[in-house]
């Protein structure tokens, strides 16, 4: 199939219960749209028995881009494995597994004696707060903007919402190089993973990952890793993609993710997660 290597030709689990795959950079393209080829591959992969999870770094609010695309139970695994999410229900949280504020605080400590210049944002779970000199979201324009040390207080007015995740942000440092002082720093404290192209990195509670949350509701499920067909490109991928019995890495991955898998497919631009499913289905 042109667009697909050797390796994704033919799929190793006889018959896969789950696909789980990552949005931003895998299934969607580079406009944030789901292809129409897309929408009939995961339509055509929920008819022949075979779920599809959502397993995204984004959270619960932003995922109105897939959630008339998702069928069966309607549950997507938000914020890098933090939080839960049931999309038949509108986003309806069904579980959070939150960074304490004590540990944000220690990351926060340990991020600005290694590197001065960063700045915090706070994704809680109804929303985001960031510093005054953090890039802003529009998407979130009744964000509260402080110092970190006052989103991350009982001083917050959001103190009732658990924290999802801590973000920090650095305008001048190459973002690979930035992950590794971070984990070095901090690494104690919390886990540190990116997946933006700048240097952004995701902060979530010890343990948290798109992996550990994606295996729990498995298990929860009497779904094992072996029937699992997991599809990603960032950093924040790697651990669910060595997870799975069957992994993809699409062609516009980064390098440590190409690393750590052993199939590739085509480019989120090329459909390349549509392209498996095809073909996994047309073997089944």
């Amino acid at each position: 199939m042109p667009g697909v290597t050797d390796e994704a030709a033919t799929p190793t689990a006889p018959r896969p219960r789950l696909i789980a795959t990552d949005l931003d950079g895998t299934l969607l393209r580079d406009d944030k749209s789901v292809s129409p080829r897309t929408i009939t591959a995961l339509a055509a992969a929920e008819k022949a028995g075979i779920e599809v999870c959502f397993v995204t770094g984004r959270p619960a609010r932003w995922m109105g881009v897939v959630s008339d695309h998702v069928h069966g139970h309607g549950t997507a695994i938000c914020a890098n494995g933090a939080s839960v999410v049931d999309l038949h229900r509108g986003g309806e949280l069904t579980e959070v597994r939150p960074l304490a504020e004590a540990d944000a605080l220690a990351v926060v400590t340990a991020l600005r004696a290694v590197a001065p210049a960063v700045t915090f944002a706070v994704e809680r779970t109804a929303g985001i707060h960031y510093e005054p000199h953090y890039p802003p979201f529009h998407l979130d324009p009744a964000a509260t903007v402080a110092p970190v040390t006052k989103l991350l207080s009982a001083e917050s007015g959001h103190a009732d919402e658990p924290v999802l995740k801590l973000l920090a942000h650095h305008t001048e440092l190459d973002p690979d190089e930035f992950l590794s002082l971070a984990r070095t720093a901090g690494g104690h404290r919390a886990d540190f993973t990116r997946s933006s192209p700048s240097a952004l990195l995701e902060v979530s509670a010890r343990g948290v990952s798109k992996a550990s949350t994606l295996a729990r509701w498995c298990a929860a499920r009497g779904i094992e890793a072996a029937d699992v067909v997991a599809f990603g490109d960032m950093p924040n991928d790697i651990e669910m993609l060595s997870w799975a019995g069957t992994s993809y890495a699409m062609a516009n991955a980064h390098p440590e993710v190409l690393a750590a898998t052993t199939h590739r497919t085509a480019s989120n631009a090329q459909d390349g997660v549509a392209m498996v499913i095809e073909q996994l289905l047309h073997a089944l």
